[in-house]
């Protein structure tokens, strides 16, 4: 997300973003791990309906990897403040690596592999949290937009080359896919050793409190504050619809295929989501600059659930792919603006905290979305099922849109930010006021550019 007030200016390059070390480290290391996950998850899925034949079941074994955060994401998610982030991001690949090779153990049952998976992504959360609030100190400016725009681009082409690769394994030998699931987790454990700088904690040992207040704190600052509050709705509302074809693909392919074999139309129904993602991230984030991007947000959070509106008519796969892209091409194209917008309003001292909260928000409501419509479509037909809940989401996002602060309310509050250094006032009770601690040298000269003493850097979290 970008630190910086939207301009008329264009935006970083790609070149730019790459030519900093550690950040092609991140980006190699979460490129791997993103896509050894998705080789899981289509294979456990696509296991899974197999050995049950239902949609409530295999909905469940796509939707177990969101648990974690519903139970525990904020308060997982805080850790990472209270230790060295690359420590944080070394250890949890470790873990993950481990118990993927415990699952991969021949004759293991469906419903063991199912809860070790749940506490394989127990990690995720701190993990994730690392990541987001290490990458402002690696990037700044626009560079951190068009980063985190590549970011997510290659995150949902990962999502391409997983589920293509998960379900073409799973045909063969599931286990084989959590054995490779653990390689990337090792390949990612080492490439964050070698290529992360070792900073110290973002939330030194006096300005701890208990874990539980800290947690809470995240929550306030995110929905007591009214900017942040009306990002977070728009974001979780995209969540909420997007990922619906992704969830029911398995049985979408198997109950209305056509003359199409039943394992290509769910590939290509998991696949198109992600693939619309990467040209709307791409485009967007290159070829239109902060101001352009900043008027096209809300039009095409609109446009996210619309698309999939006329899966009603039970259109053939390869048309329901097409919608499903148009809907992840939306998406990318609105949030990396939101999230900086999220930056820009968001006091230092909370960046894993906020992350935490978004990141959890999201996983929450797109695996609650999957289990939904995955027990609507055990009684209606999957693509009214599809069709009706995205039409739901059109009026929703329309309100969204509608509520939206003014240009006035958002600027007043970019402009409080950087008179007083911070974006918004702590919430009453915060246990740790941003700008308490003070920053250690070695953190003044982590983004491309930066040098030491250089004023006007501020460095953020992202969500």
């Amino acid at each position: 997300m970008s630190d910086e007030r939207p301009s008329p200016e264009g935006p970083a390059t790609f070149r730019e973003v790459f030519a900093e070390r550690e950040y092609r480290a991140v980006f190699a290391a979460s490129a791997l791990s993103w896509i050894g996950d998705y080789i899981a998850k289509a294979a456990v899925t696509l296991l899974v309906y197999q050995e049950t034949r239902s949609v409530a079941l295999s909905a469940a074994a796509f939707a177990v990897s969101y648990l974690p955060w519903l139970v525990g994401g904020p308060l997982l998610a805080t850790l990472a403040e209270r230790h060295r982030y690359r420590q944080v991001m070394v250890v949890c690949d470790l873990i993950r690596m481990a118990l993927m090779l415990v699952i991969a153990i021949p004759g293991m049952p469906v419903e063991a592999i199912l809860v070790l998976l749940f506490a394989t992504t127990l990690a995720n959360p701190p993990s994730q949290a690392a990541r987001s609030a290490l990458l402002p100190l690696i990037l700044t400016g626009d560079r951190l937009v068009v980063g985190l725009s590549v970011n997510g681009s290659v995150g949902q082409a990962a999502q391409v080359v997983g589920y293509l690769a998960g379900a073409a394994i799973a045909a063969y030998d599931p286990m084989a896919a959590l054995l490779i699931n653990a390689a990337t987790f090792a390949v990612s454990a080492a490439l964050v050793r070698t290529g992360v700088a070792d900073r110290p904690p973002a939330m030194s040992t006096e300005h701890r409190s208990h874990l539980l207040r800290e947690t809470g704190d995240g929550f306030r600052i995110v929905f007591g504050t009214p900017v942040l509050r009306s990002i977070a709705v728009l974001v979780f509302s995209a969540m909420l619809f997007s990922v619906v074809p992704e969830g029911l693909a398995a049985a979408w392919a198997n109950e209305h295929a056509g003359g199409m074999d039943a394992g290509v139309a769910q590939a290509v129904i998991m696949a198109a989501n992600p693939v619309g993602f990467i040209v709307g991230g791409l485009l967007v984030g290159r070829a239109f600059g902060p101001e352009r991007r900043l008027a096209l947000m809300r039009p095409l959070a609109v446009l996210s659930p619309l698309a999939l509106v006329p899966a009603l008519f039970d259109p053939p796969p390869l048309v329901v792919a097409l919608l499903a892209a148009a809907c992840g091409f939306a998406v990318a194209g609105m949030l990396p603006v939101a999230n900086g917008l999220f930056v820009q309003a968001l006091p230092d001292g909370f960046r894993a905290r906020a992350f935490g909260v978004m990141a959890t928000g999201v996983q929450v409501i797109q695996g609650l979305a999957v289990m939904v419509t995955g027990l609507l479509a055990e009684r209606f037909a999957i693509p009214v099922v599809v069709g009706v809940w995205s039409a739901a989401g059109v009026l929703l996002m329309t309100l969204a849109a509608l509520s939206w602060p003014s240009r006035q309310t958002i600027d007043a509050t970019i402009a409080a930010a950087q008179r007083a250094g911070t974006a918004v006032e702590p919430p009453a009770g915060a246990s740790h006021r941003p700008g308490d601690e003070r920053r250690p040298p070695e953190e003044q000269h982590d983004g491309v550019g930066g040098r030491p003493g250089e004023p006007g850097r501020r460095r953020h979290a992202v969500t």
